[in-house]
């Protein structure tokens, strides 16, 4: 099927409307390895029905499952090489754990996991996955050589797929390769027979991909630090490597499943790992630790994010067991004498892939001199909270920026943390340690070195250390005197009214205990009364019953509570969930000046300041800051109020800024990384600061407080934004540099909640309450704050 004679690559043939002379898919079979099956890899065959060698150079195999989804996309294997007049070409592509016969070798393989039953595969004059889910869609592609559909594909040609397709059975063409462009007729089930382009079948090849048909015990011409070589990149990308020798040194049964090998005969080039991943798909692995072992397959990097930086991995594996029981190579010990200080070579935002490697000089250069090979650390302390996925981040070099409590701090974008380290088991039978900030994982804790999106490098432990508890505390601040006016801001982590009790008495106690029952208190994350369910609900009445129910019950004041509820879906968050800032304040001891003007505030009007004869007012309270700004798009909108302590009036302006979400990550391939997300804050900082100028330029002796969670750190940009004129003082900042956070993310210690305060505020008690952030049982990811104002010893010109 396809256009009759040679073609080179190039030379796109027509679609697979004309039944082909030379180049076909021959056979397909996806149950390799599975139940029942002899073979231990699924497989796609090719033949050449032409009298001229069929190019296959730049062409790839691609697979579509039979029925697909919207989200279905094809997997695609490249090809080489070229099909011989009358021969055959054949794809080895996943392997399942069952079977007992391997494959003769592969011309070419591939990692897809082929169903047994139903699915497309296509032969393609490209590389570039194809887009067409329908029969109509892909006979109009003119990339499409060949295809066929079998059990019951959609995809398929003429009447109907294939049939008979099994976990014993292939559909193949007769040995004439004749195709009428109708999968029913031209295929037909039967036992599984992969030719190679030799001429070899399962027994006379030996499937490890030397074409000696022996199933030779000698390691191949290849070493895993050929594999990894000088730069994050393997120079072998896309290559099949045959017989690599290794200690296998780890093995993962869980999520991407698959083992390490090392070579104990390291090079004496620094730059080069001798270990390397073993992914095996969905395939439990085949192997144990201590087993020696020679892998055959193909050289892959994989990216687990488009921006991070990739693992180099042997995928579509066949490994032969010489050996069990032996020695593992030493680990590499990880500590301040061995990690880099500094961080990361820079490419100015651009890709650091293709540099080569100064594991002396860079931290992330030296862990992925590492990649894949065991290393190791003693007597560790956490800096980062077990979470709900098991992982713990300790750092290897105890006196490296340590916050008073025992954490790490992120204090400059230049100060990354080089010795952060996060941890994972590989023992899935034993209980994970639940650590906090603090504690030590005591004695050895080792394992291979791996890397993921979500912290970049990290040690997969088959050895772990003992959790020493050192007692951290949740902090409680002191109760405000008499006259002072308190005020706080708590993100309470998409509360609504449909959340379980605990979650509401948890958060409860953190504002009538810990923050010792504020007079004021801005929350942030606020969802609506059915939270998520996406129906038109805004309004917040129910969950702020329960929530001021449970303060009440937790030894706290009756509170109060203003806010101006926002437009459905129209203030970022969670989908549904409509989120917003709200004031709670206890009217024995502050009162709220409510300000409607001539109608109630809506969600797009604008509060503004109002100068009198009497002072300033807000012409809305409570009022949002210029709602309708594109600043302010699919994001919350400030919430302004206006109180009264002790005859004084105070403006309190309560904020949430846009998310981190989008930026490329600190461990990322782009250096340095791109905080895109920094644009729309900086637009809000202005917005907020305009509003305080415009305040403060109608009484400069206004007592204003802005707070909240600003989702940026104290030096960064936006705060400079905010502050801008000296207008407000980020009282972050007067506390010991040591003591300046109040959120932990991949164990770096940093500030994303401010309280800022107007010229005015002279005379002010600062605390972060250190409640939540640092421990692993957490009510929300942040930790509240709390200023203490002496509002008559204020400063008045």
């Amino acid at each position: 099927m396809g256009a009759a004679g040679a073609l080179t690559f190039g030379v796109l043939p027509a679609a697979f409307a004309a039944p082909s002379a030379s180049a076909v898919i021959a056979e397909v079979y996806g149950g390799g390895g599975n139940s029942g099956a002899t073979l231990v890899r699924d497989f796609v065959e090719l033949g050449n029905a032409g009298s001229a060698a069929y190019d296959l150079s730049g062409y790839s195999v691609q697979y579509l499952p039979g029925s697909p989804s919207s989200s279905s996309q094809w997997q695609v294997t490249a090809l080489s090489g070229s099909v011989a007049p009358g021969g055959r070409y054949l794809v080895a592509e996943a392997a399942g754990s069952g079977g007992t016969t391997a494959l003769p070798t592969a011309d070419a393989t591939g990692a897809v996991a082929m169903s047994a039953t139903s699915g497309t595969i296509a032969l393609v004059a490209g590389t570039t996955a194809l887009t067409c889910k329908t029969a109509a869609d892909c006979a109009a592609d003119a990339s499409v050589v060949d295809l066929v559909g079998y059990g019951s594909a959609v995809v398929r040609e003429g009447g109907g797929p294939a049939t008979g397709a099994s976990n014993t059975a292939s559909v193949a063409r007769a040995a004439s390769l004749a195709d009428t462009d109708d999968n029913a007729a031209d295929l037909a089930s039967g036992a599984p027979s992969p030719v190679n382009s030799a001429g070899q079948t399962p027994g006379s090849g030996d499937g490890d991909g030397d074409g000696d048909g022996g199933g030779s015990t000698e390691p191949g011409p290849l070493r895993v630090h050929d594999i990894q070589g000088t730069t994050r990149l393997s120079p072998l990308t896309g290559q099949t490597v045959t017989r690599v020798p290794g200690v296998v040194t780890g093995v993962r049964k869980s999520g991407s499943k698959g083992y390490w090998i090392q070579d104990p005969g390291a090079d004496s080039d620094p730059r080069t790992s001798e270990g390397v991943f073993v992914y095996t798909g969905s395939a439990d692995p085949a192997v144990a630790v201590g087993d020696s072992v020679l892998v055959s397959g193909k050289v892959t990097e994989y990216y687990p994010s488009t921006t991070s930086q990739s693992v180099t991995e042997i995928t579509g594996p066949t490994a032969t067991v010489l050996s069990s029981g032996n020695a593992l190579p030493t680990a590499v010990t990880l500590d301040a004498s061995s990690v880099p200080d500094a961080y990361v070579p820079t490419a100015g935002g651009g890709s650091v892939d293709a540099l080569p490697l100064e594991p002396a000089v860079y931290a992330l250069d030296f862990y992925e001199s590492l990649e894949g090979a065991r290393v190791q650390a003693s007597d560790t302390r956490v800096v980062g909270a077990t979470t709900e996925y098991d992982e713990v981040w300790v750092t290897v070099k105890p006196e490296e920026s340590p916050t008073p409590r025992g954490g790490t701090l992120y204090s400059a974008y230049d100060q990354l943390g080089t010795g952060r380290m996060k941890v994972m088991s590989l023992d899935t039978t034993t209980a994970f340690p639940e650590a906090n900030v603090g504690d030590e994982l005591s004695g050895t804790t080792g394992g291979p070195l791996d890397y993921s999106s979500f912290g970049g490098y990290n040690l997969q432990a088959t050895q772990l250390g003992t959790l020493v508890d050192n007692g951290l505390k949740a902090e409680r601040t002191r109760r405000q005197k008499g006259d002072e006016l308190a005020v706080a801001t708590y993100n309470v982590e998409n509360l609504d009214a449909l959340d379980g009790q605990e979650k509401f008495d948890r958060l409860a106690e953190g504002v009538a205990v810990s923050l010792s029952s504020p007079d004021i208190v801005a929350l942030e994350e606020i969802q609506d009364d059915n939270g998520a369910t996406n129906d038109g609900t805004v309004t917040s009445e129910a969950t702020l019953t329960r929530f001021t129910d449970a303060i009440r019950a937790a030894g706290g004041p009756r509170y109060q509570w203003r806010y101006v509820a926002p437009e459905n879906n129209q203030d970022g968050g969670e989908p549904g969930g409509n989120i917003r800032q709200v004031f709670l304040f206890n009217p024995k001891r502050v009162s709220f000046t409510d300000r409607t003007g001539a109608d109630a505030a809506t969600p797009t009007t604008a509060t503004g300041v109002v100068k009198t004869r009497k002072g300033v007012r807000l012409s809305y309270s409570p009022g949002r800051i210029n709602p309708t700004s594109d600043a302010w798009g699919s994001s919350r909108k400030p919430l302004v109020g206006e109180f009264v302590f002790h005859g004084e009036q105070v403006f309190v302006i309560a904020n949430h800024f846009g998310s981190k979400g989008g930026d490329q990550p600190l461990h990322g391939r782009y250096q340095e990384p791109s905080r895109s997300s920094e644009t729309k804050r900086h637009q809000q900082a202005a917005e907020v600061n305009t509003f305080v100028k415009d305040l403060l330029k109608a009484d400069r002796d206004a007592k204003a407080v802005v707070l909240g969670d600003l989702n940026d750190f104290e030096f960064s940009e936006t705060m400079t934004a905010l502050t801008a004129g000296k207008v407000l003082n980020p009282l972050i900042k007067t506390l010991p540099a040591a003591q300046r956070y109040t959120y932990v993310y991949e164990g770096n210690s940093q500030t994303l909640d401010h309280i800022l305060t107007s010229p005015a505020v002279t005379h002010f008690d600062y605390d972060v309450v250190h409640i939540n952030a640092e421990f692993a049982d957490q009510a929300s990811d942040h930790d509240p704050q709390i200023v203490r104002i002496d509002v008559g010893r204020c400063r008045r010109h």
